[in-house]
């Protein structure tokens, strides 16, 4: 390989190895405040490391957090391509969670054959996610609505009817046998349990692994390689100009919006089927939002995505038993995941001023 090449290939992997040296500056950072706190860092960084990928348990558990995060991630980039900001991920995982659970326990689907027992509760959270999503679009092409407040209401209104729905019996709360009945529905039966890709309970990495990355290759086509994607292209660019030269914007918009809801839906379904099998109060747990920022960390690469989704699912995973078995305080894993979005999204920003004034 000549010098030329060498140089070539180095300035190529150049925001790769920026973005990683933000992650490693600010993991410094949060070392720093995990000591300043009089927790042992030793003790910390095990901890994180046992809650991450510690055990095939572990592992597992964090790669399914991140099927979420990324499903929500390219709902944000699919949106983002027509210039528009989703970030109702949150209700819509609350929605699509609550349209699985009442399929899954209500819906007859236990006994159904060829996997279309956990198929059809997914495909329903997809539906009404959609419509969630869809809602959206509505409203933006209809009566000019802002959609990050039209998206963001939406996103408190679903938690809050995903919350009525397991306080009431008529809804989906479980029968209630005594006072101590948990406000939750009954748990899904075992048929629409997604299946474990690996049959061992000891690592329940489920099927929505390949489903996931099937999607995001669905998404980078769609995004670069049809018309659809050029015309939401168009839109972003420039609305009125893509008007005149004949292009749709309202079913554009309303498309892009379906579509995103959609992917929040079946993030919410895989939560249900795949990891917590009962509907719950605090079912979502804040998914769709760190899904938000990983869409906005990606800059609208569905491979930025991925990356994001699989640092958010063991900061997650790690956070949590870091938590419990070093005392680090919750509110403190907060923050240095805060510093690392700061970090990635501080050296995005100047490597794009860097290319500017080139």
């Amino acid at each position: 390989m000549n010098q030329t090449a060498l140089a070539a290939r180095m300035h190529d992997q150049r925001p790769v190895l920026i973005s990683l040296a933000a992650v490693v500056g600010a993991l410094v950072i949060g070392l720093v405040l995990v000591a300043a706190i009089g927790v042992s860092i030793p003790d910390a960084v095990a901890g994180f490391a046992e809650g991450a990928w510690g055990s095939p348990y572990a592992l597992a558990a964090s790669i399914n957090r991140s099927l979420v995060f990324a499903l929500v991630g390219l709902g944000f980039v699919l949106a983002d391509r027509a210039n528009l900001t989703n970030v109702g991920g949150e209700g819509q995982i609350a929605v699509g969670a609550i349209a699985a659970t009442a399929v899954c326990l209500h819906g007859g689907v236990a006994g159904l054959p060829a996997g279309m027992s956990f198929v059809l509760p997914m495909l329903a959270a997809c539906v009404v996610g959609g419509i969630w999503g869809g809602i959206v679009g509505v409203l933006k092409v209809k009566v000019g609505t802002n959609e990050v407040i039209s998206s963001l209401m939406l996103s408190f209104i679903g938690v809050w009817l995903l919350y009525g729905s397991v306080q009431s019996e008529a809804l989906l709360r479980q029968p209630m046998t005594s006072s101590s009945t948990l406000p939750e529905s009954l748990e899904i039966p075992d048929p629409t349990k997604l299946p474990l890709l690996t049959g061992d309970a000891g690592m329940p990495l489920h099927i929505g692994l390949p489903i996931a990355l099937v999607l995001a290759v669905l998404v980078a086509v769609v995004l670069h390689r049809t018309v659809f994607g050029l015309r939401l292209r168009a839109v972003g660019l420039n609305a009125l100009a893509a008007r005149k030269a004949g292009i749709a914007i309202a079913p554009s918009v309303i498309g892009v919006f379906f579509a995103a809801g959609a992917l929040g839906g079946l993030a919410g379904s895989m939560m249900l089927q795949g990891e917590q099998y009962s509907l719950k109060a605090g079912f979502s747990s804040g998914y769709g939002f760190d899904g938000l920022v990983v869409g906005l960390l990606a800059r609208g690469s569905v491979v930025g995505v991925l990356a994001g989704a699989v640092l958010f699912g063991f900061i997650r995973s790690g956070g949590i038993n870091m938590e419990m078995v070093a005392n680090v305080p919750s509110c403190l894993v907060l923050v240095i995941q805060g510093i690392i979005i700061v970090a990635l999204a501080g050296s995005a920003r100047w490597m794009t001023r860097k290319a500017g004034a080139r």
